[in-house]
């Protein structure tokens, strides 16, 4: 492997926020996780990223949520911040806050909701990059953005000496090939479904919410895929698929792994925060008729999966809501 894909590594966990029954963060219980994801092959953690559920945490949780995170790693990850702002000026206060705080990468969000155009979308990444002396990965996901990264501008900000990276959230494979063709950014799938297709056309590693609940089995897929072995990374794709289907196609990523991570006995709560809600019963009922399909050589068992509906649905408002400066 290049020193280049050493930067941040290979297999990343987006992680989730774990929280207790009143929506407040579970610090311990988020220390535990951290090293759980480390400890069964993680070579980085995103924290406040989508899944870790950026927008209703606190600025001062997202900070903290670095420090905790570069405490429990000790060196064995890296550290990366995400979410940001779609406020450039935010963006980039929190950034220089985390990279204080000890991170080492930030990833920066296309700017959601206020749909600027593509010079805007360029100079709110040169600007945030020229904040901050950390590494860069751009995140592209119109879905969640409201705009895609156009192919242009990808190569515009691949210019700048601090963007070393972009996660892809976009599923456009001619794109990806191009990009990777015409630059020398790290390419990261952000789409748990396309993870092998994209690694098999040159991708570095993958950013994942499926990852908070099967590391190790990410971590053998992209092993395989180092030493040629195709055919073994086939059979955990296809071991995996379930339970990617699982994560993320019934309700919110987040929601879905934190209701199985909770079903496992890995987090106490399986609280999010609103708007955000756990799952109904229908959708409850989808995610477990899932995860009975789970390959055994994922390593993950659910024999004793103990999912808690009332828990995942009720308790009380969250103490601790929106974003304060």
């Amino acid at each position: 492997m290049s020193q280049q894909k050493n930067l941040f590594g290979q297999v990343l966990v987006a992680l989730v926020t774990p929280m207790n029954a009143e929506g407040e963060v579970d610090w311990a219980a988020t220390e535990k996780h951290i090293d759980y994801v480390i400890s069964n092959g993680a070579d980085g953690v995103v924290v406040t990223g989508t899944t870790g559920e950026t927008s209703t945490l606190t600025d001062a949780e997202k900070i903290k949520l670095v420090e905790v995170g570069k405490s429990v790693s000790a060196g064995r990850a890296k550290i990366i911040t995400g979410g940001g702002s779609n406020e450039t000026a935010h963006a980039m206060q929190l950034y220089k806050a985390s990279e204080k705080a000890g991170a080492d990468g930030v990833m920066i969000v296309t700017p959601y909701y206020n749909k600027p155009t593509q010079a805007g979308v360029l100079t709110h990444f040169r600007l945030i990059a020229d904040a901050t002396d950390l590494p860069v990965i751009l995140y592209d996901i119109p879905g969640r953005a409201g705009i895609p990264i156009a192919y242009e501008t990808i190569l515009r900000a691949a210019k700048h000496p601090n963007i070393v990276a972009i996660k892809d959230a976009k599923g456009d494979f001619a794109q990806a090939s191009r990009v990777m063709n015409e630059t020398d950014l790290l390419y990261f799938s952000g789409d748990d479904s396309n993870v092998l297709p994209h690694i098999a056309i040159g991708a570095t590693g993958l950013i994942g919410v499926t990852a908070n609940v099967s590391p190790a089995a990410y971590r053998e897929l992209i092993d395989a895929t180092n030493r040629n072995d195709f055919h073994h990374a086939l059979t955990v794709h296809n071991s995996l698929e379930p339970l990617v289907r699982a994560v993320m196609t019934h309700v919110p990523g987040t929601v879905a792994a934190k209701y199985i991570l909770h079903g496992l006995g890995h987090i106490d709560s399986p609280r999010v925060r609103l708007p955000l809600v756990g799952p109904e019963e229908a959708e409850a009922a989808r995610i477990e008729a899932d995860i009975d399909k789970v390959g055994a050589i994922t390593g993950l068992s659910f024999e004793n999966f103990r999912p808690d509906r009332n828990a995942a649905a009720g308790g009380a408002l969250p103490k601790v809501a929106g974003t304060t400066r």
